[in-house]
């Protein structure tokens, strides 16, 4: 693997992360939907759309998936989908596809004037209604709000006041 390639790696990591933060933020519902789309397809839905060539079977536990074209390799950290309240990548405000399918942070829009008759993966996604790409199950679990808007008071390092806690009751 070339340094550039490896650079860019860490650089995209370290985007994820920190787009994170110290809340655990995570995206939007739509965004998490259409990055499972990307990633899984949508036949198990009744759909067309099978999943990504880059798509792999975890070793470590078979339940699970990773990309395996993106170099992050498969461990718990890098898991498309997690388990009950866990992070998982698809849930990272920012996240990278080596594709650029949409829902990820480096989406790029295809490409209109392809002489292809065949629809790529990402022309198919794109030309999808949003209701079409709303009944793509997902969960996004949340944390309380008041409890989120403590934590970003604490991430801006802005002590929380008496009186917005009076405020609260």
């Amino acid at each position: 693997m070339s340094l550039k390639k490896k650079v860019g790696m860490i650089k995209s990591y370290a985007t994820s992360i920190v787009s994170r933060g110290l809340t655990n933020k995570k995206t939007d519902k739509f965004t998490k939907q259409l990055r499972v789309l990307s990633c899984f397809g949508n036949e198990h839905y009744g759909g067309e759309l099978p999943p990504c060539e880059h798509l792999e079977r975890s070793k470590v536990k078979h339940d699970k998936f990773y990309c395996g074209g993106c170099g992050c390799g498969d461990r718990k950290a890098t898991w498309l989908m997690s388990d009950g309240e866990e992070y998982s990548k698809l849930d990272y405000p920012k996240v990278a596809c080596p594709l650029k399918m949409p829902g990820f942070s480096t989406y790029i829009e295809s490409d209109e004037d392809s002489s292809d008759d065949i629809p790529t993966r990402k022309s198919y996604i794109e030309n999808m209604s949003d209701d079409d790409i709303k009944l793509i199950s997902v969960s996004i679990l949340e944390m309380p709000d008041d409890v989120k808007e403590r934590l970003n008071k604490k991430e801006e390092k802005t002590p929380i006041t008496k009186k917005e806690v009076e405020d609260k009751d």
